[in-house]
């Protein structure tokens, strides 16, 4: 999962980034408006986190750009504002979600979880094919009765792949959710991680869940 954070507080934007990371999620940040709607331009996220005050664009205006553009991507609001009024004005503005400031970021985690359910159209924390399971609420991964260790990047291309069960994904789409602009790799990174989730969710197994469609890319499915 992709994430967008848009907050002017240097100190608070890198700390929820270091949070998302540390999660699982591949993390863009910027520090105003203008600077988010560039991103926005550009890259499909799953799920935007806007402070209202914003210099260059605040929050607010940001949200409705998004909207007037048709970006439906779900956003969260971050604010000191606390306000029935202004609660009102962001949910009505068409946001997901509004956090008021200071926080737990043990509940702003679960709220982001929440956030990109809306997305994908979940309800539930357990993502399911086959008997493979994953819990995005305690991160833990199994096959069966066997758990299974992943990499925080393991875990976010898995995650992707299942939300996305069934649906072929090509290397452009994975890199595009899963890596932010920050990274420097080479340009079989999504080929790389593939092989690493092969041999610690297939190997040995009888039924191979992740399949390469030659020509298009990779899918996760239990064939019958």
């Amino acid at each position: 999962m992709r994430i967008l954070v848009a907050e002017d507080e240097r100190d608070l934007n890198e700390m929820i980034r270091k949070k998302l990371t540390s999660e699982g999620y591949s993390v863009d940040t910027c520090y105003d408006g203008e600077d988010a709607l560039a991103y926005l331009d550009v890259t499909e996220y799953d799920g935007v986190i806007l402070d209202i005050m914003m210099p260059g664009r605040d929050g607010l205006q940001v949200l409705r750009e998004m909207r007037r553009k048709g970006i439906h991507t779900p956003v969260m609001f971050l604010t000191a504002r606390d306000s029935i009024e202004d609660r009102v004005k962001g949910l009505d503005a068409g946001a997901t979600d509004y956090v008021v400031k200071p926080f737990s970021f043990k509940e702003l985690m679960a709220r982001v979880r929440a956030m990109t359910r809306e997305k994908y159209g979940t309800s539930s924390s357990i993502l399911q094919v086959g008997d493979l399971t994953m819990d995005t609420a305690s991160q833990k991964v199994a096959r069966g009765e066997r758990n299974i260790d992943l990499s925080a990047k393991e875990y976010a291309l898995l995650r992707y792949m299942m939300t996305n069960s069934g649906i072929v994904l090509s290397r452009d789409m994975i890199e595009d959710h899963v890596w932010n602009y920050d990274y420097e790799g080479g340009t079989n990174v999504v080929d790389v991680y593939i092989r690493y989730l092969r041999r610690k969710i297939d190997e040995g197994e009888e039924q191979k869940l992740i399949q390469t469609v030659r020509g298009r890319g990779y899918v996760i499915r239990a064939d019958e």
